[in-house]
């Protein structure tokens, strides 16, 4: 059985999912509307084992409260409920320490299978997430870098990575590059077919392996 606490805006939603948890036969500590009210009811008696954490939410947002968590309680480990499933928002979240991701149109058996890796293992493989950027945060997390490859790369090419792990559009990047949005699309189309990756996360995912980039 888990601890959990609920931080969502939508009280619907909110009060739906708090039912669901309980026949999944976990605990409900508290819910909250934003990440403010979720820090102000937080103590040492109901520290959850799991946060169910929305990201687009008023005063506080879950990237700023689940990078709080990060900082103030790092065991807590929070699994992020969200409408979003683009590569940025997935990235930004995970940046900020979530252990998961799961969308929140996802089957309850998908949840009960995320409760369980969370509590388990530590992280949730999913597929909306690559599960091996996950495990590659929680490596990086605790030093443990894996070697350089024997790919090489330019030194454009791991600008480009390191942008790429930001929140940063392909256009942006292109900006901050004094590139053409053309050439930085020859750049990521490079990349895939270099380094045997289909999407942006998976460049991510090589990014942080590497050491080309970590996650504070």
């Amino acid at each position: 059985m888990a601890n959990i606490v609920l931080t969502d805006d939508h009280i619907l939603l909110r009060s739906g999912l708090a039912t669901l948890i309980k026949n999944l036969g976990h605990k409900v500590f508290f819910e909250a509307d934003n990440g403010r009210h979720f820090i102000q009811q937080l103590n040492a008696d109901n520290m959850p084992d799991i946060v169910l954490m929305d990201i687009n939410m008023p005063q506080m947002d879950g990237y700023d409260t689940c990078q709080w968590l990060k900082e103030q309680h790092p065991s807590v480990k929070v699994l992020a409920l969200s409408m979003y499933d683009n590569d940025s928002s997935i990235i930004r979240m995970l940046r900020s320490g979530a252990k998961g991701y799961i969308l929140k149109d996802s089957h309850p058996v998908e949840l009960q299978n995320a409760i369980e890796a969370l509590m388990n293992n530590g992280f949730y493989y999913s597929d909306v997430v690559n599960g091996k950027l996950i495990y590659a945060i929680n490596k990086m997390d605790n030093g443990d870098k894996d070697l350089h490859t024997l790919i090489q790369l330019t030194e454009r090419e791991k600008t480009f990575l390191k942008y790429a792990c930001t929140e940063l559009t392909y256009k942006e990047i292109a900006d901050k590059m004094f590139l053409s949005p053309r050439t930085i699309d020859g750049y990521r189309d490079d990349l895939f077919e270099k380094l045997q990756q289909k999407t942006r996360v998976g460049l991510v995912v090589y990014a942080i392996k590497n050491g080309i980039v970590t996650f504070q």
